[in-house]
């Protein structure tokens, strides 16, 4: 199964709890084990465009869709036998300890 994992900020977090690995770690694990497929940081929202076509007309706006004090730092796709090998692999991640981490599975269409 994938999964999008997506690595946000938690500006409502401070904490001096040290993650179990580092960030170089949990890449070399994960990658290493070929269960993340692809995976990067974000620029920052205020970068972000945000496009929707209403009546025909195409319409792009500056920053994130919705505003939100919560940041999206990076993603990665993972490659899991299920949801709960995706939650051991997520919750291992630094991240995980400072901010948070969200698993979307993928809804595969049927074509």
């Amino acid at each position: 199964m994938k999964f999008l994992m997506l690595v946000l900020s938690d500006p409502d977090r401070s904490s001096d709890e040290e993650p179990p690995v580092s960030i170089e770690q949990w890449v070399d694990e994960v990658y290493g084990s070929g269960k993340a497929l692809d995976g990067d940081r974000l620029r920052p929202s205020s970068e972000a465009k945000t496009i929707r076509r209403r009546e025909g007309e195409v319409r792009v706006a500056d920053g994130p869709a919705a505003p939100a004090q919560v940041e999206i730092a990076g993603f990665d796709i993972l490659e899991c036998a299920d949801l709960d090998e995706a939650v051991a692999v997520a919750s291992r991640h630094p991240m995980a300890t400072s901010g948070i981490i969200e698993l979307r599975p993928a809804w595969p269409l049927d074509l």
